[in-house]
């Protein structure tokens, strides 16, 4: 009975070998569903891409949005390693009284133009705040870029501060369409599909990879690695510090709600409708 050859391999050759029968080190990902997928899922996303492709041909400007995962700043430790001679000294805990404060990122991403805003409060994350980052992101860039606009698609998660069912996300949006003369069109995403929404991971994730292994001391350092968020397909990142101290649970009365000039669209209402102005614009030029 013949005995097996034992041959030893260099860490090199094994993964060589092991690379050859299509192995590699690999994260986890994301992709498997437990619960139940709503029975208009499919029905909007197609429907979202009609509008995506409907607005990009016509040149008006479309933008994705969300709110980022709020951050601890201070002397914390954060997931990831950076080039140092010896490693940072941080807090033993993420204790947030030890904190400077608790960072609330809101981005507003233009996925033509590869380029994304970010708002960053230290107050709460609520459809005021939303509202204003897209408003600032408007009049800082939006407006020089699209001069010609008369209309913008939002693309927005179910949930959070820019929920589909957030009457004061609607009430500031009509402000907005009033100062601004746009027609606004705003497409939710089913629940449970905030993954496909492109700021996820055309911005948000590039922003996290930026500061990977830093030490988030301060808020101008936070904000200086948003800012310094690049790619090399060319993505370029603007970031304003908000100092409103926003307050939650603002309501909507009924009367205010109705006086909203809001079209729920036949296909998906509960998630697609557009706000049209009440006045030819304070802000048109």
């Amino acid at each position: 009975m013949s005995q097996a050859l034992e041959r030893r391999a260099c860490p090199t050759t094994i993964g060589r070998l092991l690379r050859a029968q299509g192995l590699g080190l690999r994260s986890h990902r994301k992709t498997l569903h437990t619960g139940r997928s709503h029975a208009e899922r499919d029905r909007q996303f197609r429907y979202l891409a009609e509008k995506r492709q409907e607005f990009r041909q016509s040149g008006a400007p479309r933008i994705s949005v969300d709110a980022k995962k709020k951050e601890l700043v201070g002397n914390f430790k954060n997931a990831g390693t950076s080039w140092q001679s010896v490693p940072t000294p941080v807090n033993a805990h993420d204790f947030p009284q030890d904190a400077e404060c608790r960072a609330v990122p809101y981005g507003v991403y233009d996925p033509e133009r590869n380029e994304g805003h970010v708002g960053v409060t230290t107050s709460r994350d609520t459809p005021d705040f939303a509202v204003d980052t897209i408003i600032d992101w408007w009049q800082t860039t939006g407006r020089k870029n699209y001069s010609q606009a008369k209309r913008m698609l939002i693309e927005a998660d179910g949930g959070g501060s820019n929920s589909s069912r957030s009457r004061q996300f609607k009430k500031r949006l009509q402000d907005f369409a009033d100062d601004s003369g746009l027609e606004i069109t705003v497409c939710h995403y089913p629940p449970g599909t905030s993954k496909w929404n492109p700021i996820e991971h055309r911005l948000f994730s590039q922003i996290t990879a930026t500061w990977s292994g830093y030490v988030l001391s301060t808020l101008a350092i936070l904000l200086g690695f948003i800012r310094h968020t690049t790619t090399q397909t060319g993505l370029r990142v603007t970031a304003t510090p908000f100092e409103t101290t926003y307050q939650t649970g603002v309501r909507v009365r009924n009367a205010d709600f109705k006086a909203l000039q809001l079209t729920r669209h036949e296909v998906c209402p509960q998630w697609n409708y557009t706000i049209r102005p009440r006045t030819g614009g304070k802000n048109t030029e």
